[in-house]
């Protein structure tokens, strides 16, 4: 049994802390309804043929918690893709996403890095899983439990000398956030992640303030028409990238002029088909430049 950890529980909400456990235990099914309605018509589901896929428990600094991963079946010494849940946890969106990855020849994981806080999938109202969930999740904890699944899926058949890490939306800023928290971090692809913001507690730092200390180059899939990151924002980021480390400056940006937040989200009204593919491509060919 994991024995507290004082310096790691300072950092966790009191609601964690009282309860001295996990309100999420294992990951909910389907699609998170804050999400809003489906569009099964582009809905890309990737099958599990010669795949090993499902739930797992990643041990981490105070207990477990849940984690979808897909790898090819009875491979070992696998890239390892560390893949980053968009604001509504690790739904079934998140589960494709790890088995495309698979498919590709990666170990993907996505560790539901919200487990101590909440489950994102009961909320149906997103005002309320910012407020209740995903605003009280610190990044602290966000960088141990990355470091926690870097080591299972070294421990599970992943090459401990080519990890990477994506992630959506939420996730995309913390792509950014953790190339400059890892050393073993080979490569970053962060999805319309924010890059500046106000700080907090929880959030003390954020992507433009840590370029110097970037280990891994990020490439950023970003849209022109992202009304909650205006352009000038990642001009900004640039300008940050410019002056820091030789990983950063090595980083670079891909913005797709008429796509809005979230176009990769095949599930959501705001996909786009062009520039989702497009940036899929991309983002392997990034990881391929690096692993």
């Amino acid at each position: 049994m994991n024995k507290p950890n004082p310096e790691f529980d300072s950092l966790l909400p009191p609601l964690a802390l009282n309860r001295r456990g996990f309100l999420t235990t294992s990951l909910a099914g389907g699609f998170t309804l804050a999400a809003g309605p489906i569009m099964a018509q582009t809905v890309i589901t990737t099958s599990t043929d010669g795949l090993t896929a499902g739930e797992v428990k990643i041990p981490v600094a105070d207990g477990t918690i849940p984690a979808y991963r897909a790898a090819p079946a009875g491979k070992t010494n696998l890239g390892t893709i560390l893949v980053v849940q968009e604001i509504f946890g690790v739904h079934e969106h998140i589960k494709d996403v790890c088995r495309r990855f698979a498919k590709l020849g990666y170990l993907a994981i996505a560790p539901e890095l919200y487990a101590r806080q909440g489950d994102p999938s009961k909320y149906t109202e997103n005002t309320k899983l910012f407020a209740e969930v995903v605003n009280k999740v610190p990044d602290a904890q966000v960088m141990s439990d990355l470091d926690a699944t870097a080591k299972w899926a070294v421990a599970n058949g992943g090459d401990p000398k080519r990890l990477a890490i994506t992630g959506f939306c939420w996730g995309g800023r913390i792509v950014w956030l953790y190339s400059a928290h890892n050393p073993n971090l080979k490569a970053g692809v962060a999805w319309y992640g924010r890059m500046v913001g106000d700080k907090d507690p929880m959030k003390p730092e954020h992507p433009v303030d840590i370029t110097a200390k970037m280990h891994a180059p990020v490439l950023g899939l970003y849209g022109g028409e992202d009304a909650g990151i205006p352009v000038s924002t990642i001009d900004t980021m640039k300008a940050a990238l410019e002056k820091g480390s030789a990983a950063a400056k090595a980083s670079t940006f891909i913005v797709y002029p008429k796509a809005p937040h979230a176009f990769h989200a095949d599930y959501r009204p705001s996909y786009r088909e062009t520039e989702a593919k497009d940036a899929w491509n991309q983002l392997q060919a990034w990881f391929k430049k690096y692993l």
